[in-house]
């Protein structure tokens, strides 16, 4: 008797177990082959399941066709890894920095690849900086990302060729798989900067080469009479920062004057004036992106405006410290008509105040 209940308890465990091993073959087949990729045409290796899906496609962007390509693998059960590489806009330190490249790309992403993960109309990306990331001498950031049930990090990079958005992306967490991931991301180190003259600078600007694929991010050509200040840019290594909106360029348009968008070389050196609260005055106002429910308190970012109306640095002053970072990020996308003073462009200094409590 004592042996019959014994089989049937071993019995009743054996069955109970069988489901669990009946899916751990599943759950552990989950990319269970991984290959290293140095896709043709591409700057980076990595490390991504065997066989991801890849595409190439134009993709609009404002008044621009970029170029994009997308290796992607995601699970039934939940983990996404990507890589987006984007071309198209030409790396013109003489006319932007690469920071103003760089939040044109990753704006480009949030648009790009949300439906790329989920097929639904309403599919959005809320992105949240975490930190700057430089990599190898380029310039990059660090984000968290949610789409819809998936959540994760992104890691982007621009390179002087192209940008790079390194996606993981899960239901649920799972550190082990996204250090795997990302970590395994490389980008061959960035060269020095070919040394800039007045002589080069004036000859790029009169015979710019610009390849069919590239564009700059005002979707035109550097003008040809620009040499001389173009010229004075590469000799002091001031460049102002180009309009990241389409809308915000024609609101201004009608109040600048030719050039206006270059720095005067007779400005170098004043201090900016003081523009107090400067909320009222932007014509191009991103909100910060926060998660749900921890919105609550007032920040304060001091920015600085160049001639062109672009802020150029920005750093918060007061508030929640968990509030800051989305703050500066949005801060540094707003954009100002020029603020002219007896005629010429100048820099400008104020604050922008954040009411998340209200309407954040």
């Amino acid at each position: 008797m004592y042996f019959r209940r014994l089989s049937l308890t071993l019995l009743t465990l054996s069955l109970a177990a069988s489901p669990l091993f009946a899916q751990a073959p599943k759950n552990a087949g989950t990319w269970t082959e991984w290959e290293t990729i140095t896709p043709e045409g591409e700057e980076f290796t990595i490390t991504m399941p065997k066989n991801p899906t890849t595409e190439s496609a134009k993709f609009p962007y404002h008044k621009m066709e970029l170029n994009t390509r997308l290796y992607l693998a995601k699970s039934s059960a939940g983990p996404v890894l990507a890589v987006a590489s984007f071309s198209g806009i030409k790396s013109n330190p003489a006319q932007y920095t690469e920071f103003a490249r760089f939040n044109s790309y990753i704006d480009a992403f949030k648009d790009f690849f949300p439906p790329k993960v989920r097929t639904k109309d309403t599919a959005i990306a809320k992105l949240t900086l975490v930190s700057s990331k430089p990599f190898q001498g380029h310039t990059g950031r660090s984000y968290k990302m949610a789409i819809g049930e998936l959540s994760g990090s992104v890691h982007a990079f621009v390179t002087r060729r192209r940008f790079y958005a390194v996606v993981s992306l899960n239901t649920k967490k799972d550190e082990a798989l996204e250090e795997k991931f990302l970590s395994s991301f490389m980008l061959p180190e960035r060269g020095p900067d070919p040394p800039k003259t007045a002589a080069t600078a004036a000859n790029q600007a009169a015979q710019p080469q610009q390849s069919p694929d590239e564009q700059t991010i005002d979707n035109k050509p550097p003008d040809p009479n620009q040499a001389k200040v173009l010229a004075e840019q590469a000799r002091t290594g001031e460049t102002p920062n180009p309009n990241p909106d389409p809308n915000a360029a024609n609101n201004a348009a009608g109040n600048q004057q030719p050039n206006q968008n270059q720095q005067n070389p007779a400005n170098k050196g004043k201090p900016p004036i003081s523009g107090g609260m400067l909320n009222g005055k932007a014509i191009y106002l991103p909100m910060p992106e926060v998660p749900s429910g921890e919105a609550a308190g007032v920040v304060l970012v001091q920015v600085l405006v160049d001639e062109s109306g672009a802020v150029v640095e920005a750093r918060a002053i007061s508030g929640p410290n968990h509030l800051h970072a989305p703050s500066v990020n949005a801060a540094r996308l707003a954009r100002f008509s020029p603020t002219l003073l007896m005629g010429e462009p100048v820099r400008v200094t104020g604050t922008l105040n954040y009411n998340f409590a209200r309407s954040n």
